[in-house]
């Protein structure tokens, strides 16, 4: 037994030493003194250790050949002859320097992270292409999206990457197929190639998934695959390859010899207002004019309506977490966990641009219908994020609020303007992606705030040498003509290939689902099983719902 002591009682040494050893003796306190003792222990060492290596690895005593001089290019390149006078003055401290090998790692664990909170951006666009359609189109839209995240990552190993982000011309690159080839890290980033090439995998499989929200429920599996194939193996990246490529012939549009050199002004889209969204969304445009709309949909001026979705609470939570991989989208497309600056304001303009929108949106609707719509104020601030997504590098916080407040109205309209065209776009992809993708990719020319310029080939500080002004901020037209042209050329040329794809696929009978088949629901008639199987589910999922029975003799 432990011997105790009365409460504020002061014990000698002696006294507790023999207390010590009296409680060593019960198991229960060997167990304890253990795991004290061994807990101080660590936390020493680790205190010791920190103390040691960190010293080593700031001030580089450790340090390889290749380090970086932060302040390397302010110091002149010839010192000059000291004078007489200062020839006893101490020396100057030197310059802090940074590892190489410390910053590459930290920049590429910055783009893993951003590359899975991209990827889980799927779960989202599952979530809300499920949520808007039928329940008996719910299971083909599980499998069509998996289905076209494999297929994507294949291709993008096999060819989408290397005529993306190879050199090559203006026009396509051609090299590191298979991924044969490629350095060891992505041009002068320092992030490790296959980092970025999953980080982009992931904006590729964003760009496919988006295009088979306009085409829900009418669209044959095998058709599916097919415009799945052509845009991640060739559409996406070829003309992604214009903009975001090395020498992609918008990424050095107005340099001497380039494209339009007069111009003196090259193309910006910082994470995909136009290279993701826009494009994606211009081939969902062309995939549901070719296939027509769903049989059943009457549109407004047929006196009917958009067909309702069958479970907004899923639909909205994928909303939500498309918000949320929108973290992953925009701050990661630095590729530089160093620019903690801008990393902070992407963030933060991705979120008030988003606000902002739904907002716009859903007050838009009530003053139109004297309802605070869930699917408006869902796809306002959708809206919102595909506008920031391009200028929100070179914008200020209150540019964003206005940005996103204008992709709200113009979400709404867009779904206005897609009824009056009798063009049947379930999720509103075209609204949101491509509309809105054009107007963030011109907002830039009018919003850029003339503080800020794109990151540069350092991967530990941006390059603020060349400035981004817009229009309202004093710097004329000529950002806002830059993106006026590459936004042009890129909605056309999408559009024209798009548009060639589909209506070769709905020539060989693939596109259109048979009118039996969507009778019976792509469901049963595609996979055989219903999403819901323990429920009745009406093959027309009239929006009206089942007729009340009334058993016999009761009123």
């Amino acid at each position: 037994m432990a011997r105790t002591t009365p409460r504020g009682e002061h014990l000698s040494l002696k006294d507790k030493l023999v207390r010590l050893a009296d409680r060593m003796k019960d198991p229960e306190w060997r167990r304890y003194g253990f795991t004290l003792a061994s807990g101080k222990v660590l936390g020493l060492a680790l205190v010791i250790g920190m103390m040691v290596l960190i010293p080593v690895l700031l001030t580089g005593t450790s340090a390889k050949a290749d380090t970086v001089t932060i302040a390397q290019a302010q110091l002149p390149t010839t010192a000059p002859a000291a004078a007489p006078e200062a020839a006893s003055a101490p020396a100057p401290a030197p310059p802090v320097v940074l590892a190489k090998d410390i910053v590459n790692p930290l920049n590429t664990v910055w783009t893993l992270i951003a590359a899975f909170l991209v990827f889980a951006m799927q779960v989202g666009f599952v979530m809300l292409e499920a949520g808007f359609c039928r329940s008996r189109e719910t299971v083909n839209v599980l499998v069509e999206c998996v289905f076209d995240t494999c297929l994507c990552g294949i291709l993008f190993w096999a060819i989408g990457y290397a005529f993306m982000f190879s050199e090559g011309n203006g026009f396509i690159g051609y090299h590191w197929f298979f991924l044969k080839g490629a350095p060891v890290t992505y041009g002068t980033t320092g992030v490790a190639i296959l980092a970025h090439w999953l980080f982009q995998f992931a904006f590729a499989d964003t760009c496919s998934t988006i295009t088979s929200g306009a085409m829900i429920g009418r669209t044959d599996f095998i058709g599916d695959i097919l415009y799945s194939f052509a845009v991640s193996g060739f559409i996406y990246p070829i003309i992604g390859h214009w903009a975001w490529g090395p020498d992609g012939f918008l990424a050095t549009m107005g340099s001497a010899g380039k494209f339009l050199p007069s111009l003196g002004m090259n193309f910006h889209d910082f994470a995909g207002s136009t290279v993701v969204h826009t494009i994606g969304g211009a081939v969902a445009l062309a995939g549901a004019v070719v296939l027509g709309p769903r049989l059943g949909r009457k549109f407004k001026r047929d006196g009917g309506g958009p067909m309702t979705p069958h479970d907004l609470t899923i639909a909205v939570c994928g909303g939500l977490l498309l918000w949320f991989g929108w973290y992953g989208f925009n701050p990661g497309s630095t590729l530089s966990a160093m620019d903690y600056e801008g990393i902070g304001r992407v963030a933060a303009n991705t979120t008030l641009a988003a606000c902002a929108a739904g907002l716009t949106a859903v007050f838009y609707i009530y003053f139109r219908t004297g309802k605070w719509d869930p699917g408006s104020i869902t796809n306002g601030f959708l809206a919102g994020l595909v506008a920031i997504t391009c200028p929100c590098y070179w914008v200020s916080p209150f540019g964003s609020v206005l940005i996103g407040g204008i992709a709200g109205v113009i979400v709404i309209l867009g779904v206005d303007l897609l009824e009056y065209l009798r063009i049947d776009d379930p999720i509103g992809a075209v609204p949101v992606h491509m509309i809105n993708g054009i107007w963030g990719t011109l907002s830039l020319g009018l919003f850029a705030s003339g503080q800020y310029s794109a990151i540069g080939s350092d991967p530990i500080a941006p390059d603020l040498t060349n400035k981004l002004t817009g229009l309202f901020y004093g710097g004329g037209t000529k950002v806002l003509l830059a993106q006026a042209i590459g936004s042009g050329i890129v909605t056309a040329a999408t559009l024209a290939v798009s548009f060639a794809v589909m209506y070769a696929i709905h020539a060989m009978g693939r596109l259109r689902l048979s009118e039996d088949g969507e009778h019976d629901g792509l469901d049963l008639h595609e996979h055989g099983i219903s999403a819901y199987p323990e429920y009745v589910i009406s093959a027309l999922a009239s929006p009206a719902g089942a007729p009340l029975k009334v058993p016999v003799g009761k009123k």
